[in-house]
């Protein structure tokens, strides 16, 4: 797009979709699918070794538990089913978004796959499309090696194994990841377009809507201060205009779908405290850190300070506008609610820009300062018009400011397409991780089930 931020060529990743240029990201995100594919590989390996050992159908505990049957029944039955619980607790499916189940059902049609099994290629196939969205996102801000780490510690989180489910999370997480580059690429449509089928997918899709929306007021915000002429403004981020309109509409097409259904305007609210998952401002979350014995509430505790710890990190790490409004809207919506305290570390999941500060961090290991130097001296400056479009807005006359949703330090070209390599350390880290990742995924789909 003519006026956008300079960046690196090898950040400048093509939407999917986009032909030659799409196969050229490709190869370019090549080392973080193999990175990401390797680590979850591992972990299905290691889930059917120990089902193997111990007798167990390792595909039902992929697809056939939990969320899992919920989603395969909206596929094969549409929405009405209502589960009563032994407290006389309603589950309703209105609880479960519909592009999954439509998908599984689709997929099943045309393909010998079982519901299961087409909920299981779902998943998998959108895990790699969220780790190459991950990886442009990580790419584009700090350069492709951090691009890869950011893609594998993604693949590595502790409750990882959901990402080989048949679950919404790896669709989610792909549709915001690609959102989110959109909008860093100021191509608002696409953006709008990708939130509302993260709106078709999960309620969780409002951290997304809310990104988008705070971005562009403070956008036209600091313009229209900047400038004080609202023609031209309005003019000028025409697309961000229309973009921004259509990222409510999957969400809000589902909760007025409940709602005529069910002959109630709040009948989708309703629903989802029949479940308790209402928000309560985190009054659940902490009678459950209450009712601990002491270890386990200092534990817990702890690893809350740490999740406020990596919040602060990506705060002054001056990630763009919708990146740090997407990564915090998650992790306070995933904290607020009154759900099973057990999920909330899986709804925390897409929050994928929380950990950028430690890609940024592992890819730098084993990277000596002479070395950086020297790779900062080689590599050569901008021209003089990358460094006019790196403090430019997208389509703005020369010497408007900087819009929130670019990179704070535009990167250098680096003059090199050859693929990122990952240096000892930071492979020894990832190894370590999904080892750890791949067990711990292992012992709770062979145990109680998933969160």
């Amino acid at each position: 797009m003519p006026g956008a931020p300079a960046l690196a060529p090898a950040a400048d990743q093509a939407l999917p979709g986009r032909g030659p240029r799409t196969a050229a990201a490709l190869r370019a995100a090549a080392p973080a699918l193999a990175v990401y594919a390797a680590v979850r590989a591992l972990g299905l390996l290691v889930l059917w070794t120990a089902a193997g050992a111990s007798g167990k159908d390792p595909v039902a505990r992929l697809s056939g538990r939990w969320d899992s049957v919920w989603y395969q029944r909206i596929a094969e039955n549409g929405y009405g089913h209502t589960a009563t619980l032994p407290d006389g607790a309603l589950h309703s499916d209105l609880a479960f978004f519909p592009l999954l189940p439509a998908l599984e059902r689709g997929i099943s049609e045309v393909t010998p796959l079982t519901l299961g099994g087409a909920g299981l290629l779902v998943a998998w196939t959108a895990g790699l499309f969220a780790a190459w969205g991950i990886f442009a996102v990580g790419a584009q801000l700090h350069g492709r090696r951090t691009g890869v780490v950011l893609a594998g510690l993604w693949g590595v989180y502790p409750t990882a194994f959901v990402q080989s489910m048949a679950y919404t999370e790896t669709l989610f997480t792909a549709l915001a990841a690609w959102a989110l580059y959109a909008v860093l690429k100021g191509r608002w449509l696409v953006a709008g377009a990708l939130c509302v089928l993260a709106g078709l997918t999960r309620p969780s899709a409002a951290a997304l809507i809310a990104a988008l929306v705070i971005t562009a007021a403070v956008t036209l915000v600091r313009e229209f201060r900047a400038e004080s002429r609202p023609g031209p403004l309005l003019r000028r981020n025409a697309r961000m205009l229309a973009g921004v309109p259509l990222a409510p509409l999957g969400w809000l097409a589902y909760v007025v779908f409940v709602a005529v259904r069910e002959g109630s305007p709040f009948a989708y609210f309703e629903v989802q405290a029949q479940w308790g998952n209402n928000i309560d401002g985190g009054r659940a979350l902490a009678a459950f850190i209450a009712g601990l014995p002491l270890p386990a509430a200092l534990g817990l505790c702890a690893a809350l300070g740490l999740l406020g710890w990596l919040v602060v990190l990506c705060v002054r790490q001056r990630q763009p506008l919708p990146v740090l409004v997407y990564a915090v809207a998650i992790v306070v919506v995933s904290l607020i609610g009154a759900g099973y305290f057990g999920s909330r570390p899986r709804l925390m999941m897409p929050a994928f820009p929380l950990l950028l500060p430690p890609a940024v961090a592992l890819a730098g290991l084993g990277r000596g300062r002479r070395a950086r130097d020297g790779a900062r001296a080689k590599a050569p400056g901008p021209t003089p018009g990358e460094e006019q479009a790196a403090v430019t807005v997208a389509g703005a006359d020369r010497g408007a400011p900087l819009p929130p949703y670019a990179p704070g330090r535009p990167t250098a070209p680096t003059g090199s397409a050859r693929p990122a390599v990952l240096t000892a350390p930071a492979t020894l880290v990832l190894a370590v991780l999904a080892c750890a990742s791949a067990a711990f995924g292992a012992w709770t789909l062979l145990g109680a089930g998933p969160p």
